[in-house]
């Protein structure tokens, strides 16, 4: 039976529960997730990590995979203070976090090339989170299809509810994980060159080139009939991020 699931799960599934708990502003560091080089340059706010998990497209996962560290890119939403991931049935990563009960997912965003005037202080500019979860499967058809919807939502806003409906098949055939995070923490560089007092005077250039992901122009499917236009979802994602 090829039956169409319903498009109209509420996004904010388990917001109903949000006042009877208390709203965690600030990681509290640990050894797990304590920045420790660079430590003048770590962020442990709640609300600036998630604008880097919000700002990214693709999580570094970490697993162990038979006594082999292993670390893959993976897509990913976020509600709340929870990370969902999808993938097969027999995914070997979804399986092995899930028999693990925890991981560690990194998202980083390279702002700009730091080039001084010695290879010693060449750097760059980023934006970098840690997260550290607990994992479990998502059985609840509400929750699973929320979460799906998310990671969607994710890539481009509004997608989700333009699409065609997944079938249950499909459905049934899709593993999701939620990762709830314990603790995290970030980096961030947002400054220039910074050279010894006695290099400012050696004959070489020195600065920065910042570096942004753009979008170029959306292009239509070979396939698509031509009645059918760009939509609006898509084009306000374009305007928004093409410069």
């Amino acid at each position: 039976m090829n039956t169409i699931l319903h498009k109209s799960t509420n996004f904010v599934l388990n917001n109903k529960h949000q006042s009877n708990r208390t709203v965690m502003s600030t990681y509290r560091t640990s050894e797990l997730n304590k920045v420790k080089r660079g430590s003048k340059r770590a962020v442990y706010d709640v609300e600036q990590i998630n604008n880097i998990l919000d700002a990214g497209f693709v999580g570094y996962v970490s697993y162990n995979y038979k006594g082999k560290a292993i670390c893959l890119p993976m897509a990913y939403g976020r509600i709340e203070n929870k990370i969902y991931l999808h993938g097969s049935l027999k995914n070997r990563m979804l399986l092995a976090l899930l028999e693990a009960k925890e991981a560690s997912m990194t998202i980083m965003h390279l702002d700009a090339l730091i080039l001084a005037r010695s290879g010693f202080h060449h750097s760059v500019n980023y934006r970098s989170a840690t997260l550290f979860t607990s994992v479990v499967k998502v059985e609840n058809k509400e929750t699973k299809e929320a979460a799906l919807k998310c990671v969607v939502d994710h890539m481009i806003p509004d997608r989700w509810d333009a699409l065609r409906p997944m079938n249950l098949k499909e459905f049934n055939s899709t593993l999701v994980l939620e990762m709830e995070i314990q603790t995290a923490s970030a980096k961030i560089r947002d400054v220039g060159v910074v050279d010894e007092k006695s290099d400012l005077d050696f004959p070489v250039w020195a600065g920065m080139i910042p570096l942004k992901q753009v979008a170029k122009p959306p292009i239509n499917d070979a396939l698509l009939p031509k009645e059918i236009k760009t939509p609006k979802h898509i084009l306000t994602y374009y305007k928004k991020n093409k410069v």
